[in-house]
């Protein structure tokens, strides 16, 4: 997944000649044929209605994709230098297969549920709205525990959120109006689609001399964003982390065109939603250390935050412990159903101190990553892409309490690394004016 970030490993030769094949059609015709029968598994076999609807939908929709990646690829055979197979198209065909795949299932299910489904939406998006509406009136999206208490057993676990107050901005559309279009999943994908936009237009303004490779693989990134079927199911039915993906991506992209304060801000932004995005604003201002641009990049990833939670910290802090570290660590009242058989998970269930054993392990790997990065601190945002990717998903992997969704963090971290290796600036930041040099006198690359 990091072929051109670093070309010398067999693991990114195979991922490139993989990535490559046909233009880049194989790789496409595989991803959406993987992917219908990935959504028809869902719509035949889920326990989850918001998801078996996503599936009945989504099946049609890659099933299209599918076809029309085998039309290329027939063309392409016929005439390699045909349009029908080139950059553009393949980025129609993976644009309508969001809509088709993503879009069109949230506003199906968005105006099936403002009809009175109650099963068309997953309880995220009810605890987000309720948010809105609490941040609307109180000044705080989140319940204090003895409010908490007195809901019913049934009930308790909605009265939750664990989520950075930044969260409950997209539930303020439904505190005011109550209609399809205010269901938070609509403006989850809203924001997910232009922070995606300007990602692209941001790697896109690099002037780099590899462009067609360049814009191959950064359409190989939104790809991973958008149409990878964990990221269509969780934004149609959930919403809530696709937001938080892109605008990590677009922090990584503008830390590749050399801009170390408008990455700190979009991950800033991030970090003012959920948890997940602070490790990347941790790894991602070790990157700016290397171009003496900490400074400026820490205002947005850590100011940014810290402007969210202090309002809520001065209107109930045991409001904000209760639901941002009590719960999301299991010493809330109820506990987390977010319970996928990860190996954290396994051992936090079966093993004597199974919970400590894997709290011991998780601790591990984060020091073993805080060694590397004061060792050997990224100096490119593709390697701090990387780092941020497997760091994920060591993370996700030995939490106990995780959810298979979250993988959609990591793939599409990794998978946007070439696009960033491939941005003219991000090489001069490579090279900065504090790295050892060879006996020849030129700088040498440490990360």
């Amino acid at each position: 997944m990091t072929a051109q970030a670093d070309p010398a490993t067999p693991v990114s030769r195979r991922w490139s000649a993989l990535d490559t094949a046909a233009g880049g059609l194989a790789l496409d015709l595989g991803l959406y044929a993987a992917a219908t029968v990935f959504a028809a598994i869902t719509a035949a076999t889920s326990t989850l209605p918001p998801h078996r609807a996503w599936g009945a939908v989504a099946t049609i929709g890659y099933a299209l994709a599918t076809l029309a990646a085998t039309t290329q690829l027939l063309a392409r055979r016929r005439d390699p230098g045909t349009p029908l197979a080139g950059l553009p198209a393949r980025w129609t065909v993976a644009g309508l297969t969001w809509a088709a795949t993503a879009l069109l299932p949230i506003v199906t299910q968005s105006v099936e549920r403002a009809g009175g489904r109650t099963d068309r939406a997953q309880e995220e998006v009810i605890v987000v709205e309720h948010a809105g509406a609490r941040l609307a009136e109180h000044g705080t999206p989140y319940l204090g525990p003895d409010a908490i208490a007195a809901l019913p057993p049934g009930e308790q676990l909605l009265g939750y959120t664990p989520y950075q107050p930044g969260m409950a901005l997209f539930g303020l559309p439904r505190a005011a109006v109550d209609a399809w279009w205010t269901d938070s999943r609509v403006w989850f994908a809203v924001v997910t689609a232009l922070t995606l936009v300007a990602l692209v237009a941001t790697l896109r303004a690099s002037g780099s001399p590899g462009a067609p490779r360049r814009d191959a693989a950064v359409l190989r990134a939104v790809q991973a964003a958008t149409v990878l079927p964990v990221c269509a199911l969780t934004l149609a039915t959930g919403g809530d982390d696709l937001p938080v993906l892109a605008l990590c991506l677009l922090a990584l992209a503008l830390a590749a065109a050399g801009r170390p304060g408008r990455a700190g801000l979009a991950v800033g932004a991030a970090g003012a939603l959920k948890l997940f995005a602070w490790p990347v604003a941790v790894v991602l201002i070790c990157w700016a250390a290397t171009r003496r641009s900490a400074t400026r990049t820490a205002l947005g990833a850590i100011g940014l935050p810290v402007l969210a939670l202090i309002p809520v910290l001065l209107v109930d802090r045991d409001a904000l412990v209760e639901n941002v570290l009590r719960f999301p660590l299991g010493h809330g009242l109820v506990t987390s159903p977010a319970q996928s058989p990860f190996p954290g998970h396994l051992i936090a269930e079966t093993l004597p101190a199974g919970r400590a054993v894997a709290a011991a392990l998780l601790v591990a790997a984060g020091l073993a990553i805080a060694v590397r990065l004061l060792r050997r601190p990224p100096r490119t945002a593709a390697a701090t892409a990387i780092i941020c990717g497997y760091g994920l998903l060591a993370a996700i992997l030995l939490m106990p309490s995780t959810r298979f969704g979250y993988l959609l963090y990591p793939a599409a971290l990794l998978v946007l690394a070439p696009a960033l290796a491939l941005t003219r600036p991000d090489d001069r930041a490579a090279f900065p004016a504090t790295a050892p040099r060879d006996p020849a006198g030129r700088r040498t690359p440490e990360g």
